[in-house]
C-alpha cells in the first residue's frame, strides 16, 4: 500500500495541498515526490506548454541516483547526447586543442547524461502527469499567507487556498520576489553578458561543441546531432550588468554586434542569424544567495533559491536533489516549518559546494585578458594529451540520498501544520 492509498483509509483525512510554481526541472521532480508521499499537488506555469528543444544540460552525480529512484534513468539514457569532443579555437579560428568534453566539466564518461533541456522536462511531466494537477498558461498574481494556509489569486482569474506554495519558477523567480523582496538583494552577478539562438548547421559540425575565443569574450556552436540546426552562443565581459538591454531585443542584438564587430571565425554568421533569430535569450551570467529558502508556508527550490549558474553545470542537478530534499522533508516532518529548517540544513552544504564551481569554471572556459588566455589554452593541450579522469568533481556527489518515512501528520486532516 503506497502512502496515498493510506492516506485515502484515514477516514475524514484531508490530503494536504501544494501549489508548485514552475514546470520546468525542479517543480515537476517536487511534484512527483510529494505526491509518492501523499500531497495533494498542483503545478501553474506561465507558458501555455512544456518547452521543447533546448540547449544540452548536464546530470551527475547525486542527480543521477534522484532520476534512477523516479525510473525515468533509461528513458534519459535513450536521449543522451553523448557530445564527442569539444574543440577550443583561438582569435584567428585556429585549433587550440580538441579534448573529451568531460576533462572540461568535471563528469564522468559513461555515467553522467547531457540531454536537452526540454528532453529532461518532458521526461518528468510523463512521470506524473496523471496524478498532479496542471495549469498551464497561468501564473501566481498574488500570496496571503496566514495561520491555516496560503490565500493564492491567479493571473487568469480566481483564487484558491493551498497548505504550502514552493516557487520553482527559475533564477528571475516571480514567487521569490512576491515573499522576499527584490532580485537585486539575492543576486549575484559573475562578470559576463550571454545570449543564445538556434542557427542553421552550415559548419559541419556533428555531435560536437567549437568554441572560439578572445580575451573577454567567446562564441560557442553546439551541434547536438546531425540535424540541421546548431545551438550559438555568445558571450562576453563586463564589468556592470547592461540593464537597459534587459527588456529590448534590439538594444542586446546591437550590443552584441557592437562587442564582436571585428571578431573573425563563424562569428559574423553568428551575429547574422542571431539578427533574425526568434529564440533569441538574452541574460546575464549569475548566482542567486539567499540565507534562507523559506518563509512562512512557502519555501523555494532549484534556481529560484539557489541558481548556480551555467558556470559550474550544475543547475538541473540541483534542481533535482533539491526537490528530492524537499519533499522528503516535508513528509517526514509533522511541521511545515520543521520540515523547511530540515530541508535547508540537510541540502546547503551541498548546494554551496557545487555554486563554489564557478571559482575554477569561468577562468577556463572565458578568460578576460590574453595572458590568462594564454594559460588557459596551455592547460588545455595538457589535458588533451591526458585521459579524462575515472571520477567527477567531488562536489558532484557530495550528497548521499536519504530514505524518507512520512508521517502519520500527512493524513491527519490538520490545516495548522
Amino acid at each position: 500500500m503506497t502512502p496515498t492509498d493510506e492516506l485515502r483509509d484515514v477516514p475524514g483525512g484531508r490530503r494536504r495541498t501544494v501549489l508548485i510554481s514552475g514546470a520546468s526541472i525542479a517543480g515537476p521532480t517536487l511534484a512527483f515526490w510529494l505526491n509518492r508521499y501523499g500531497f495533494a499537488v498542483t503545478v501553474v506555469e506561465k507558458a501555455g506548454a512544456l518547452r521543447a528543444g533546448g540547449y544540452p544540460i548536464d546530470v551527475r552525480g547525486t542527480a543521477l541516483d534522484v532520476v534512477r529512484r523516479m525510473g525515468i534513468l533509461p528513458r534519459l539514457r535513450d536521449a543522451h547526447i553523448d557530445l564527442r569532443r569539444l574543440t577550443f579555437l583561438d582569435e584567428g579560428g585556429a585549433k587550440v586543442a580538441s579534448i573529451a568534453p568531460h576533462a572540461v566539466t568535471g563528469g564522468v564518461a559513461g555515467a553522467d547524461l547531457e540531454v536537452r533541456r526540454g528532453a529532461l522536462a518532458d521526461a518528468l511531466h510523463s512521470a506524473v502527469r496523471d496524478d498532479v494537477e496542471f495549469l498551464f498558461d497561468d501564473s501566481i498574481d498574488t500570496l496571503d499567507q496566514h495561520r491555516h494556509g496560503v490565500d493564492v489569486t491567479f493571473r487568469r482569474g480566481g483564487s484558491r487556498t493551498f497548505d504550502l506554495v514552493v516557487g520553482a519558477d527559475g533564477l528571475h523567480s516571480h514567487t521569490r520576489g512576491l515573499v522576499f523582496g527584490p532580485e537585486e538583494r539575492f543576486h549575484r552577478y559573475l562578470g559576463y553578458c550571454f545570449a543564445g539562438f538556434t542557427l542553421p548547421n552550415t559548419f559541419g559540425l556533428v555531435r560536437e561543441t567549437a568554441m572560439w575565443n578572445a580575451p573577454g569574450r567567446a562564441a560557442v556552436l553546439y551541434a547536438v546531432g546531425d540535424g540541421g540546426d546548431v545551438h550559438g552562443f555568445l558571450t562576453f565581459a563586463r564589468p556592470q550588468p547592461p540593464l537597459g538591454a534587459f527588456r529590448d531585443p534590439e538594444a542586446q542584438r546591437d550590443l552584441f554586434e557592437g562587442v564582436f564587430a571585428d571578431a573573425g571565425w563563424e562569428v559574423p554568421d553568428m551575429l547574422a542569424a542571431m539578427r533574425t533569430a526568434d529564440d533569441l535569450f538574452f541574460d546575464v551570467v549569475s548566482q542567486i544567495r539567499m540565507p534562507r529558502w523559506a518563509d512562512g508556508r512557502v519555501a523555494l527550490v532549484g534556481d529560484a533559491a539557489y541558481a548556480p549558474s551555467f558556470l559550474t553545470g550544475q543547475g538541473s542537478s540541483l534542481a533535482l536533489v533539491g526537490a528530492y530534499m524537499l519533499a522528503g522533508s516535508l513528509a517526514a516532518e509533522r511541521d511545515h516549518t520543521a520540515a523547511f529548517a530540515v530541508y535547508e540544513r540537510d541540502s546547503r552544504t551541498f548546494v554551496t559546494l557545487n555554486q563554489d564551481l564557478v571559482g575554477t569554471g569561468d577562468a577556463l572556459l572565458f578568460p578576460t585578458t590574453a595572458r590568462a588566455l594564454e594559460e588557459r589554452n596551455a592547460l588545455l593541450r595538457g589535458l588533451a594529451a591526458t585521459p579524462p579522469a575515472a571520477e567527477g568533481r567531488p562536489a558532484h556527489a557530495a550528497l548521499a540520498l536519504p530514505e524518507f518515512t512520512p508521517t502519520a501528520a500527512l493524513s491527519s486532516g490538520r490545516t495548522d501544520v
